[in-house]
């Protein structure tokens, strides 16, 4: 009788991994540049360095990516951010599209 490793062998298991979503911050004109770096420094955990480039793509391409996450993850970090950019009183909106 074989065992329950060889049952499990004998069967293909397939891992189903979960869908990932890119989130980005979208440019206006309004938002300040400093405040952009410390959305991307306190909530996406970004090094200075990393959130002034991120800056710059936002100001130059009307978008910036911020990271790549499961759909649950990309949907705190959207509320975080309207949330911080509202009390802060900025426009500043984060979106995500499924990569």
């Amino acid at each position: 009788m074989p065992t329950n490793t060889e049952i499990e062998l004998l069967h293909e298991v397939k891992i189903k991994h979960p869908k990932r979503y890119k989130v980005f911050l979208l440019n206006d004109d309004y938002t300040s540049m400093e405040f952009v770096i410390d959305i991307l420094m306190t909530v996406f955990h970004k090094s200075y360095e990393q959130a002034q480039n991120i800056m710059l793509d936002i100001h130059k391409k009307e978008k910036g990516l911020c990271g790549v996450y499961t759909h649950e993850i990309a949907e705190t970090k959207i509320v975080q951010v309207d949330k911080k950019a509202k009390d802060n009183g900025f426009p500043l909106k984060a979106v995500m599209e499924q990569e």
